[in-house]
């Protein structure tokens, strides 16, 4: 079987409203379970280009013991629990395969994988010219012939590991 390459598309203004309804049917359903829900990944950016896949950050107490509970809620609502080995998470995607609208990343509050990725999208919400060059980015490597999207995250990983590592040193600060 083969799947779309990666496409990445301009801003789409109605990219927050629909991370707002869908957090509310995962609040709904996960309730008191899941401490904090997030707009993440570059949906989450005013004015930055993305894959039109939302992007959901869901943050659990314990996310060994939340699994099972969390699962089950999620695919009751229309989410598939994609199993890959990533120790700081559970990854669950809505859509077909190819053509995907969410992906939800059920995660431990607090701890390294949440606040990696809400450091890197305040930066980018406070620092434009980043976030212009993080979508200019972007754009090139998605019109590599054949490319894929590990081939795609791979290609990002060093601009938004540098953003990070110039914050986590305080060569830059997190609000501009």
């Amino acid at each position: 079987m083969s799947y779309p390459g990666v496409v990445v598309v301009e801003y789409d203004p109605r990219w927050p409203a629909r991370f707002d309804e869908e957090q509310r049917r995962v609040r709904e359903v996960l309730g008191a379970r899941a401490i904090a829900i997030e707009h993440v990944g570059s949906t989450a950016v005013p004015g930055l280009g993305a894959k039109p896949i939302i992007d959901i950050m869901v943050g659990v107490r314990d996310l060994a013991g939340a699994f099972d509970d969390c699962s089950a809620a999620l695919q009751s609502i229309g989410y598939l629990y994609v199993p890959r080995r990533l120790p700081d998470r559970h990854f669950f995607q809505r859509g077909p395969w190819g053509a995907r609208t969410h992906h939800l990343h059920l995660t431990e509050f607090g701890g390294a994988m949440w606040e990696r990725y809400l450091l890197f999208r305040d930066y980018l919400r406070t620092h434009p010219d980043v976030a212009r060059q993080y979508y200019e980015l972007k754009r090139q490597v998605a019109a590599r012939p054949g490319i894929d999207r590990a081939a795609y995250n791979a290609a990002k990983r060093s601009l938004i590991d540098g953003v990070i590592a110039r914050v986590a040193d305080g060569v830059d600060t997190r609000w501009g």
